[in-house]
């Protein structure tokens, strides 16, 4: 892991919010320090309705907390456009929210993209997912933590 002196520029990086402040950033972030979670998965929807363009392999991020803090650095070393019926079990378990099977995966991810916070970010209170939704995955690695 590099220390914050091989980071240049990280204070102009952009930052990596994980869910919404509270208990879930909370667990997730936890996750991301201790080496556990190394891929996280998005709604296609939510890079088209903010018009940002699709993170690419090479991107660095900041990773905020629950505080608004600035916690740790992450890399993209990779970026896949899928159907939500393709995500696989090796990217389910490495969410390191400790799922076991992609369905469990799936329906954890279902109660987020269902809710009323998620729901109004994207200014639908009727939106819901299914086999066909995009979704954007990442792997990452954590270059330093703060």
């Amino acid at each position: 892991m590099l220390n914050p002196e091989q980071a240049p520029g990280q204070d102009e990086l952009p930052p990596a919010e994980f869910a919404f402040p509270g208990p879930l950033r909370d667990q997730l972030v936890a996750a991301i320090l201790e080496g556990s979670k190394t891929t996280t998965t998005s709604l296609h929807l939510e890079y088209e309705h903010e018009g940002v363009p699709l993170p690419r392999p090479g991107d660095r991020s900041v990773v905020i907390d629950s505080d608004g803090e600035a916690v740790a650095v992450i890399e993209v070393t990779e970026v896949r456009l899928l159907r939500l019926a393709e995500v696989d079990l090796a990217h389910a378990v490495d969410e390191g929210e400790g799922y076991r099977t992609v369905a469990e995966w799936r329906a954890g991810h279902e109660d987020f993209w269902h809710s009323a916070e998620l729901r109004a970010s994207l200014g639908d209170p009727e939106f819901t997912v299914d086999d066909e939704t995009l979704v954007v995955t990442e792997r990452f690695r954590l270059l330093v933590r703060h």
